[in-house]
């Protein structure tokens, strides 16, 4: 199972360190329908990525029998870190430069509006329809699955993988209603921090696991 856990974490914390729905929590937070909306948020968030970390570590515990990691996996890895390195070139050329505010997406807009249901398909889109996050919980999900680990570690694995892979959602909901009246103060904070830091951070965490992931499909295809 520590095999599993080991392989996947990098994954994990790469989509728990997500701006985009941290600050779409913080935001829904703060309307009339907060608590409600953050709430369907973060369920949406959590059963989205357990059905592709769910869907992707039982097709890839299926494909190949033979001991050892199969070469799929590798091929796998290296597209991801192909992709991984793309998109964080991608994300350092798009960043904001000095002194120039980048227009909010229409529905941060209107976020205001938002029912339960709407707020829990938003997260559903940003696991399923993020290349970003999509791509990695593919990898860590993969990883699971390619490990030597047993039914029941794979199984453990996953979970953890869902649950730190939610902790942008987790966090800030578990701020407001623990936080008491300085819950605004903290998340308002951390809004800010990250929206003005989320180029650089997001930068950097696909660069790192984008080598990781093609150094590891290399050494693994080459021995």
């Amino acid at each position: 199972m520590g095999d599993a856990v080991g392989q996947m974490l990098a994954s994990a914390v790469g989509i728990a360190i997500s701006p985009v729905p941290l600050i779409a929590v913080i935001l829904m937070l703060a309307t009339p329908k907060g608590q409600a909306n953050g709430a369907a948020f973060t369920a949406g968030w959590m059963l989205a990525l357990a059905a592709v970390v769910t869907v992707v570590v039982l097709a890839g515990s299926g494909i190949g029998t033979d001991a050892g990691t199969p070469t799929w996996s590798y091929w796998l890895k290296l597209a991801l870190g192909v992709l991984f390195l793309l998109l964080g070139a991608k994300q350092w050329r798009g960043r904001p430069r000095e002194g120039h505010v980048t227009e909010p997406p229409k529905w941060m807009r209107a976020i205001d509006r938002f029912t339960p249901g709407k707020a829990a398909g938003l997260a559903v889109a940003l696991v399923v329809a993020n290349p970003k996050n999509l791509a990695l919980a593919v990898g860590g999900a993969a990883s699971i699955a390619t490990s030597g680990a047993s039914v029941g570690g794979k199984t453990v694995a996953a979970v953890l993988m869902v649950l730190v892979g939610s902790l942008c959602t987790l966090l800030p909901l578990g701020v407001h209603l623990l936080g008491g009246d300085r819950s605004a103060q903290v998340l308002g904070g951390w809004k800010a921090w990250m929206a003005a830091h989320n180029a650089a951070v997001m930068m950097v965490v696909l660069v790192v696991l984008g080598a990781k992931y093609v150094g590891d499909s290399i050494s693994g295809l080459t021995t």
